[in-house]
């Protein structure tokens, strides 16, 4: 890759500078020089000395229209500053770092960019720099890998440059997603099956895991297996023994696993919905993707990159403002979308707030119950979150009061009839109301967790977490 640094430096004078910038790359003194240069050469560095305060977010958002991968960093005469830097720069260097060590820090800076367009990774943000590094570590080893992330943050292009930087890369490359088919469905695929091992068996078959014979198999959304399906898992994991559905005679497979989940494994663990051993055995080393929320930054580059096909669709400054404040639950996939949309109704337009704006009101229109905000700082959408989850938790203790109170005794009970139950709270607080209700609809279920749940209006695993809280167990 052909890197272009360039440096916009102090023009005012008065310091005497000890490194020799035009060994590194172009020098600057004046923005309107800086805007020409990046227009006319492809620039993967900008370094911008940190006695310029004409570099705003206006600017670098201009400057990185070219390339939204273009990293700004500030160089400075003294250590990083414990202070946070402006949003739309990516990092800070220092002078004391001396000749060596500032050509050093920009090394490494280009590397990290050379790792994330070798995997096909679009972004600049330290998270993904990091997650190219450790697929550059661990992509030739053996090693089992779980790659944990949201939906639509990019398990597969991840589990794909793992296989692709390993030396089985020449070998099959296959994935299935685990949440998407039954249980029997699933070990028949993994496995394959004998001829006339179940109703519709009319001929034998052979699994993925022996399609991926000397490859890589991706088990995307893992945590979805049941526990006969991950019993079988951990033995392949364990010795490389697996037995076709219908069959008695071991086969052996060798074969790299990688395995995805969007799920807490360890929450579905403590639930006795996941086998701990095959936890352990399929993440020996675990990439966790963060989600677009956390690398904001990516997010002018990842548009660029949508919309490749599209060089005369732009976008205003004020959109991209909103883009990045928005909360983006559906990752990756749903900026994609997005960009899809935009360059199918404005193929040679300009994308507008009002675009963003609508976009988002029917996002949040088809998904209320996301904690969606528009248009608002991470600050401000979280003062609104709060005060939303203070009226909705207002709204269930009267619910809770008002079930409570129907099942108590009325004054025309015969004598004798002890006033304060057992199953009555002693007092009026949340937890202990919820405790009684739990225990109430518990007694009226006959312990059956699911009906119970159901009864509720809460998830079982939501049950599972209350009653080991209120050790109702």
């Amino acid at each position: 890759m052909v890197s272009r640094v360039v440096i916009l430096i102090d023009s005012s004078g008065g310091r005497a500078d000890s490194i020799d910038w035009k060994l590194l790359g172009t020098v600057v003194s004046e923005i309107g020089e800086l805007y020409q240069t990046v227009k006319e050469q492809d620039t993967d560095l900008i370094l911008v000395d940190e006695n310029r305060h004409d570099l705003t977010n206006a600017v670098a958002v201009r400057l990185r229209r070219p390339n939204g991968l273009t990293e700004i960093r500030r160089v400075g005469s003294g250590e990083e500053p414990a202070f946070r830097l402006e949003p739309y720069i990516d990092g800070y260097l220092s002078r004391t770092l001396g000749q060596d060590g500032v050509g050093q820090k920009v090394q490494d800076i280009l590397s990290d960019k050379a790792l994330l367009e070798k995997f096909r990774m679009i972004g600049r943000s330290p998270a993904m720099k990091m997650v190219a590094r450790t697929i550059e570590r661990i992509g030739p080893t053996e090693v089992p890998v779980l790659i944990v992330g949201g939906s639509g943050t990019g398990k597969e292009l991840v589990a794909r440059a793992l296989h692709e930087s390993s030396s089985r890369k020449t070998n099959s490359y296959v994935t299935v997603n685990c949440g998407a088919l039954a249980e029997g469905v699933l070990e028949s695929e993994l496995f394959g099956h004998e001829r006339g091992a179940f109703t519709g068996s009319v001929a034998k078959r052979e699994g993925l895991f022996h399609t991926a014979e000397g490859g890589t198999i991706f088990l995307d959304e893992i945590g979805e297996t049941k526990p006969d399906t991950q019993v079988k898992l951990l033995r392949v994991l364990e010795d490389g023994t697996y037995y076709p559905v219908g069959s008695s005679v071991p086969r052996r497979a060798k074969v790299r696993v990688i395995a995805a989940t969007n799920r807490d494994l360890a929450e579905a663990i403590a639930e006795r919905q996941f086998r701990e051993d095959l936890y352990f055995r399929i993440s020996v080393v675990k990439i966790v993707l963060p989600p677009l929320i956390e690398r904001r930054q990516d997010i002018q580059p990842l548009l660029q990159f949508f919309w490749r096909d599209n060089p005369k669709l732009e976008y205003a400054d004020s959109a991209l403002e909103l883009l990045c404040k928005y909360d983006w639950p559906g990752n990756i996939r749903q900026l994609r979308n997005f960009a899809s949309r935009m360059a199918a109704l404005k193929p040679k337009g300009t994308v507008d707030v009002a675009d963003v704006e609508r976009f988002i009101a029917e996002q949040h229109a088809g998904a209320t119950h996301l904690p969606v905000t528009t248009g608002k700082t991470v600050e401000e959408a979280g003062q609104e979150l709060i005060y939303r989850a203070i009226l909705s938790l207002g709204s269930e203790v009267r619910m809770l009061r008002d079930l409570i109170t129907s099942h108590l005794p009325s004054e025309g009970m015969g004598v004798g009839f002890e006033p304060r139950s057992s199953l009555e709270p002693k007092s009026g607080t949340m937890e202990e109301m919820e405790k009684v209700m739990i225990e109430k609809v518990l007694a009226d279920t006959d312990g059956n967790r699911k009906e119970a749940a159901r009864r509720l209006g809460i998830g079982e695993r939501t049950l599972y977490r209350k009653l080991g809280k209120y050790r109702l167990r």
